[in-house]
């Protein structure tokens, strides 16, 4: 008799933790810069790299789990291509806490708590569409095109507020904290949109 090993789908709860991981550290960053007030970053970086490091270990529980199974939900390279990108857009965000911090950075432009709103919903859309990954995986690419569409958006954002930058700062330093601080946003949404691009990939391959 064919004995049947059956796929281990632990993997999608460990992917719900590490999104809902991802999106505790956006939106403890994004509170912050809304509504700073000129305080210590410090304490916001130290938040934040916190959850960096949990983030940090899930990704290591779900390679180290991959290594150590047979049979996987959906293939090998897609599992890891998703955990490495999901942890990329939290390093990044703490890239940004960290630049708050070294940079001293009390009151940092609008434009940088604009773009860090958009990685929490860019997280919050990562969430759902992890959640609907194993039971419901027709509904995750509306939820990766929304993605794509805020990253779309951070572009537009992160632009024009280099642009403005260069056209009205007159402090060579404060220019080049604050672009380093757009930029490095950004690219937290970058990494949300490739983290999209894997969902994407999950669902057509097993559609």
């Amino acid at each position: 008799m064919v004995r049947i090993i059956p796929k281990e789908v632990k993997f999608f709860e460990m992917f719900a933790e590490m999104a809902a991981n991802l999106t505790d550290g956006a939106r403890v960053f994004s509170e912050y810069l809304k509504d700073c007030n000129g305080t210590d970053p410090v304490q916001v970086r130290n938040q934040v790299k916190d959850i960096e490091h949990r983030g940090d270990e899930m990704t290591h529980a779900i390679l180290k789990k991959l290594n150590q199974t047979f049979i996987t939900p959906f293939d090998r390279e897609d599992i890891h291509r998703l955990a490495s990108s999901i942890d990329d857009v939290l390093d990044f965000v703490n890239a940004a806490a960290d630049r708050m911090m070294l940079y001293k950075i009390y009151n940092p432009p609008a434009a940088a708590a604009e773009l860090a709103a958009l990685v929490v919903r860019q997280s919050e859309e990562i969430a759902h569409a992890v959640k609907l990954l194993e039971r419901n995986p027709d509904h995750v690419m509306q939820h990766c095109v929304e993605i794509n569409r805020l990253e779309d958006e951070a572009d537009r954002v992160a632009r024009g507020a280099i642009a403005h930058l260069f056209e009205h700062e007159k402090d060579p330093i404060t220019l080049i904290k604050f672009k380093e601080l757009y930029e490095v946003l950004e690219l937290a949404t970058d990494k949300a949109e490739d983290a999209a691009n894997v969902l994407e990939a999950v669902v057509l391959k097993s559609a």
